[in-house]
């Protein structure tokens, strides 16, 4: 029998365009029936490892590119009825400690309110969220027990299985966010989602004939 099919959405809280493509997957999971697995990566070692920067430094004084960038984010929040989202103004936010933190909220059973939160205090309420007060404040007006997240957070395994997952993400491909696997497939950027879409459809497909 062959394995069910595996799909991936590698983030990090630090991009935009990891968020707001991750407000498309529940409608894809209800058409094709596949759950997405949500893998926690570290950007900046993404970056540090590929030599690649972030949309912000890279199209900086860079004439038309940077307002195309923003009308195709428009386009991408009328496409898919996003209303809530803001940019961040302390952007770009060192999430060093967001990500140590999902990791280990992960491990503690708590992924999708601390998930949930941390992308609502980025992008939707944003913040400065690596500023250490304002983060436990942010976490606690959400309800969670932000403290004990913490301290899971200074665990050694918690600090390797974000460099593992990172260090992965890069040796299969990976160079920015957000990125997306189906199967061995990979594909970048948020506009990439009908793409990825077909191809689950496509694999789906070729599994089915191959059990029939």
């Amino acid at each position: 029998m062959a394995a069910p099919l595996k799909v991936e959405f590698h983030f990090d809280f630090g991009s935009p365009n990891a968020f707001l493509a991750e407000l498309a997957l529940p409608a894809i999971e209800q058409r094709t029936g596949v759950k997405f697995d949500y893998v926690p990566v570290l950007l900046g070692g993404v970056y540090k490892a590929t030599g690649n920067m972030s949309p912000a430094e890279s199209l900086r004084g860079i004439k038309n590119k940077p307002e195309y960038n923003a009308i195709e984010t428009q386009r991408f929040l009328r496409r898919h009825s996003i209303t809530k989202f803001q940019l961040n103004p302390f952007f770009p936010v060192n999430t060093l400690t967001l990500m140590r933190g999902v990791v280990a909220a992960d491990l503690e059973g708590l992924f999708e309110p601390y998930f949930r939160a941390a992308y609502h205090h980025m992008w939707v309420e944003p913040k400065k969220m690596d500023d250490p007060q304002v983060f436990r404040d942010a976490f606690l007006a959400s309800g969670l027990d932000i403290d004990r997240i913490i301290a899971r957070a200074q665990q050694d395994d918690v600090k390797k299985k974000l460099i593992e997952n990172t260090n992965s993400a890069v040796a299969r491909g990976t160079f920015g966010s957000p990125t997306f696997f189906v199967g061995d497939e990979i594909y970048f950027g948020k506009d990439s989602l009908r793409e990825v879409e077909e191809q689950i459809l496509a694999q789906l497909g070729t599994t089915q004939r191959k059990t029939a």
